[in-house]
């Protein structure tokens, strides 16, 4: 598949926004994160900056952005607008909690009935996002069990690591949160791990043969049904070199697992205001990681329609 730039940006960073406000959400509204002004306003601003900005963002790849609000009125049968949906009606009771919360400086109450439906609203908007993808039985490497957990595991990984990463810059580090970004990011590793090699084994079983129900021999395309590349091709026929692939999943491991775990563990041991530059930095390396990450998700993905333009 084309990995357009929109669309890398928009599960990276809607992913980690949700995954932060959920933690917020609940651990706010329970009162275990301190309903401080200034924490609580660049914690909120950065968890829905970061929806809103993927939101928008994946308007960048639709060929008229002007009438995506269409797409609300498939809930019954589309993840995709099942997905606006829940992203819209999650904006409501976060909205509700980020006044009690952090204008209010109230916990408990309504504040933390608003803050877990808040979190609830993230949480299912994630599934919604992962089953857009999971749901294509034509691209084999997303209809998996892999690919929802994946998504769900990420946004707590991505959230908790900015979580700790607002607390460490306020000084109110708290280590049951640092434990939890680092173990959600070895929970990430290891499922990224297993998700590669799930799809390095996949054998597909739909091939030109059993397209066109010929048994014998191998069928082969003649010549292109198109004397040029088309849109088909351009979106779902995207191919990546093996070498390429190889590298920038060493880079995804590096920037989204390995270097965020050792400065997570510096975190541990160092004194503010280190132990805050450091978990500044394990989030911004994690971001950039994510977002190759994402990029490979979608170029290493292959869809069947392929098979019609005589590629294997």
């Amino acid at each position: 598949m084309h990995p357009a730039f929109s669309v890398v940006f928009f599960t990276t960073a809607t992913g980690a926004g949700y995954g932060l406000l959920a933690l917020l959400g609940v651990l706010g509204g329970l009162g275990f994160i301190p309903a401080d002004f200034w924490l609580g306003l660049a914690g909120m601003a950065l968890a829905l900056g970061l929806t809103v900005a993927g939101l928008l963002s994946s308007t960048g790849h639709l060929g008229r952005p002007e009438r995506a609000w269409r797409a609300f009125s498939q809930w019954r049968s589309s993840w995709l607008s099942r997905e606006g949906v829940a992203s819209v009606a999650t904006f409501i009771p976060a909205t509700l909690f980020g006044v009690g919360w952090v204008f209010l400086g109230k916990s408990g109450g309504w504040v933390a009935v608003a803050g877990l439906l808040a979190a609830a609203g993230a949480v299912t908007t994630v599934c919604t996002t992962a089953m857009i993808y999971a749901s294509l039985k034509p691209i084999a490497q997303w209809h998996s069990r892999y690919t929802l957990p994946a998504y769900l595991i990420f946004a707590a990984m991505t959230g908790s690591v900015l979580a700790n990463a607002l607390l460490q810059s306020f000084s109110a580090g708290s280590s049951a949160i640092l434990e939890l970004a680092l173990l959600a990011t070895l929970a990430g590793w290891v499922w990224k791990l297993a998700t590669w090699r799930y799809n390095d084994q996949l054998e597909i079983p739909t091939t030109a043969n059993t397209a066109t129900g010929l048994a014998g021999g191998t069928v082969r395309s003649i010549e292109w049904p198109h004397t040029e590349e088309n849109y088909l091709l351009k979106e779902m026929g995207f191919r990546i070199a093996r070498k390429h692939s190889a590298k920038l999943r060493w880079i995804t491991q590096a920037l989204a697992f390995v270097v965020p775990i050792v400065l997570l563990i510096l975190a541990f041991m160092a004194p503010w205001p280190l132990a805050a530059m450091a978990s500044v930095l394990a989030a911004v390396s994690q971001f950039a990681g994510m977002l190759v990450e994402r990029w490979l998700f979608f170029a290493e993905a292959k869809h069947t329609v392929t098979l019609y333009y005589g590629r294997a």
